[in-house]
């Protein structure tokens, strides 16, 4: 029998045992650390008995931390430069895995594949890893078009290892009562509160102030609603001014004022969330919170959040996706074209939805 998408047959899979250790190596993005998240809650329902360990950079250990099943974290310390690969060499040299898997594709988690010394280095098949990280590894998944949703080219990965393809996808962190960590300011809020996310890593992926002024107003004065402003602290200026233009006692700015902990229990707690496609839109996946995410340059096929795909706002362009960090020189217009009102029909929508998981 063959599986019709990645054309490899069943034969050639092999299932580790039950009791198997096993390395995830996923340091990168926030979005790319809190989706693979699910990996860990598949591979001990399907091998209850195996050991995982996680190696993370320091950034994203919080949000690795929070998932129940992992029995270890790692840490690269990657600002000590190479004193960082020589505490990681010691600390992998004290561990026995059986299996490595690769997720990160990159010559630097390659590398960390080869050193854990694992029997099993599965990694990316040589057309979609770079640079040469496929060297390092000696079990490889098969050839997938980047069109793939990463969720689903991450679960190939257990696939490879013999695992059914899950019906759902459990992250970890829905179950977690996370209010302890909340900032106090919102233990007050009421019901519905909406968490808006200004900001991506991308200049090309942010919305323009005009849109969330406007979406701001509506919610706060038309729907009087609370809201809470996240972001991180290349976005403190943007949120000063819109809390200051908007003057309304129902927003509450923590834009640049939470930890990665923090982040989580407030999206926790809201009702639903908005933002571009940013690692927040994966956390609030994650945790259970309908997310409503405005694309532009990149893809919702590929990096939509699990279970709110549904809730994409997305203007149609010719240029897009274009994949480019910044765009050239249309005023990115994939994001310009993006209106409240459209906004708001999936604000409307995800509030009927609730929690999502």
């Amino acid at each position: 029998m063959i599986d019709n998408e990645i054309g490899m047959p069943e034969t050639s899979v092999k299932t580790p045992p039950s009791d198997s250790s096993i390395l995830i190596i996923l340091m990168g993005s926030l979005g790319d650390v809190a989706r693979g998240l699910c990996l860990v809650s598949h591979i001990k329902k399907n091998l209850p008995e195996s050991r995982i360990t996680w190696l993370v950079e320091p950034k994203w250990v919080e949000v690795v931390k929070l998932h129940p099943r992992i029995d270890k974290v790692l840490v690269f310390n990657r600002p000590k430069g190479v004193l960082a690969v020589w505490d990681l060499y010691k600390a992998l040299g004290q561990e026995h895995f059986d299996i490595a898997l690769d997720l990160q594709r990159h010559f630097k988690s390659g590398f960390f594949s080869w050193l854990s010394g694992a029997k099993r280095r599965v990694g990316f098949n040589r057309r979609n890893a770079k640079e040469v990280n496929w060297l390092f590894n000696n079990e490889r998944i098969e050839y997938f078009s980047d069109e793939l949703p990463k969720l689903r080219h991450y679960l190939k990965f257990t696939e490879y290892l013999g695992l059914p393809v899950p019906n759902s996808l459990d992250f970890g962190l829905a179950s977690l009562d996370l209010r302890p960590n909340a900032p106090d300011i919102i233990s007050g809020v009421k019901d519905p509160t909406i968490a808006v996310v200004i900001g991506s890593s991308w200049e090309s992926k942010d919305w323009f102030f005009e849109g969330y002024y406007g979406l701001l107003k509506d919610l706060l004065y038309s729907e009087k609603m609370q809201v809470v402003l996240l972001g991180d602290g290349s976005q403190v200026t943007s949120a000063l001014q819109l809390a200051r233009k908007l003057s309304a006692p129902g927003l509450i700015n923590l834009v640049g004022k939470t930890s990665l902990l923090e982040l989580a229990a407030v999206l926790k707690s809201v009702a639903v969330a908005v933002g571009p496609d940013s690692g927040p839109s994966h956390v609030a996946a994650a945790v259970g919170t309908p997310y409503v995410s405005l694309f532009g340059p990149t893809s919702p096929r590929r990096t939509a959040p699990y279970g709110s795909e549904n809730l994409v706002v997305q203007a149609c362009v010719d240029c897009a996706p274009c994949y480019k960090k910044q765009c050239p020189g249309l005023d990115r217009i994939c994001m310009r074209k993006i209106s409240v009102e459209k906004v708001k029909e999936k604000l409307s929508e995800a509030l009927a939805m609730g929690s999502i998981h």
